[in-house]
């Protein structure tokens, strides 16, 4: 008998054909640990699924790849559900996945957590990038769901506290795939347009899944890049997201995002009140201030006789030009005193006094003081100054004293 020679394209296309008839292969769970995961620019992700006794090559093409919530990593405890078949180029079975968890964790739990370290590591929490709230904003754009129950209570939240605030609605979906591009897509248009100075974004209460579209990194960046204060207010008081930690405020409820966007015009009337009381009795004490000081310039004799200000400079004037008298008087005979006094002693000291008593002076010709005998030779003209007048003499002889004669 003549044995049959196969292609092995042939084999590879029998197997497979075994395979996708095999009961429990086209739909099944297989736990495993993720290894060599990779991620191609084509969008599809290749990996392998390992135990301690085996290992399974798996492929997650980007449809599905596209649905996940988390970010695979290598080493992660994961299940995952698809269908076993050969790839009959290679000849090669492997795992068809299109649906990957975590083991004993919800992939969004663990997406929300990967998402969170990694915009934390960027700095997209960081308060320095923070922008403070406007305390009296004059429009508000309510970025949620039109249909919700939330976006009624904000707006009667806001006209009851703050009616002069208007109230701009862009409705979005928030829930669903296509809610994390609209709602970014409305924060960036708000921002280009300038449609509010503040901008509210949210949604009523929900599971995780109904809340996710506020877990999305589109919306948190939207969210970052936003120029105007962005307020968060999802779900409920326990339930925390990802806008939350992004945006310059986060409120507890949509009701209570609505009371931290305005001030409560009852308190700013009682405000009001308060200070316009405060400024009347401020007011009020200058005025009594004013009439205090006015009544005491009225008294002032200046303001009742207007020439009484210069009759009194007349007697002042007055006053000082019999000081100044008075001073000059005592001075001038102070300086007299002292005149007499000095011309007393001088006339002590004058030489006329001594010659008063008998005393003389010889001076030569020429006038010169002789003090001595050899200053008047013999022969020589002389004048002697007395007391009273003056004598013209000749010397007959000029000697020392003793040898006179």
């Amino acid at each position: 008998m003549e044995q049959k020679i196969y292609e092995v394209s042939q084999v590879n296309e029998y197997i497979k054909s075994l395979l996708d008839d095999a009961p429990g292969l086209g739909s099944i769970y297989i736990r495993g640990e993720l290894s060599n995961y990779k991620m191609y620019p084509s969008g599809h992700h290749y990996f392998t699924l390992k135990d301690a006794a085996g290992a399974l090559r798996c492929v997650m093409f980007k449809s599905s790849a596209g649905k996940l919530w988390f970010r695979p990593e290598n080493g992660m405890k994961v299940v995952a559900f698809g269908r076993v078949t050969v790839f009959p180029r290679d000849g090669a079975y492997q795992l068809y996945c299109s649906e990957l968890t975590p083991e004993g964790v919800g992939d969004l739990y663990v997406a929300f957590e990967q998402l969170k370290a990694k915009l934390l590591a960027e700095g997209l929490f960081d308060q320095e990038h923070k922008k403070p709230l406007p305390p009296y904003p004059e429009r508000i754009a309510v970025i949620t769901s039109s249909a919700g129950a939330a976006v009624h209570d904000m707006i009667r939240i806001l006209r009851r506290r703050y009616p002069i605030a208007q109230v701009v609605l862009l409705p979005v979906r928030v829930q669903g795939a296509e809610a994390p591009p609209e709602i970014a897509g409305a924060i960036r248009y708000a921002n280009r347009w300038q449609v509010a100075d503040l901008i509210i974004t949210g949604r009523g209460g929900g599971s995780i899944e109904d809340l996710w579209a506020f877990n999305d990194e589109r919306v948190a960046r939207a969210i970052y890049d936003s120029q105007l204060p962005v307020i968060s207010a999802v779900g409920h008081e326990p339930d925390v997201t990802i806008s939350d930690f992004v945006a310059d405020a986060r409120a507890s409820t949509p009701s209570n995002a609505a009371e931290i966007a305005v001030p409560d015009q009852a308190e700013l009337l009682r405000w009001l009140r308060d200070t316009f009381a405060r400024l009347c009795r401020t007011e009020t004490e200058k005025l009594d201030d004013c009439r205090g000081r006015l009544r005491s310039l009225a008294e002032k004799r200046v303001l009742r006789d207007q020439l009484a200000y210069v009759q009194d400079q007349r007697m002042e004037l007055v006053h000082l030009q019999q000081r100044l008298g008075d001073l000059s008087g005592r001075m001038l005979s102070q300086r007299r005193e002292t005149f007499s006094t000095l011309a007393a002693s001088l006339n002590a000291l004058s030489p006329l006094k001594v010659l008063g008593r008998g005393y003389a002076v010889a001076r030569s010709a020429e006038g010169a003081i002789i003090k001595s005998w050899r200053d008047a030779p013999e022969g020589s003209r002389i004048r002697v100054t007395l007391g009273e007048g003056e004598l013209a003499c000749t010397v007959d002889r000029a000697c020392e004293k003793e040898r006179v004669q």
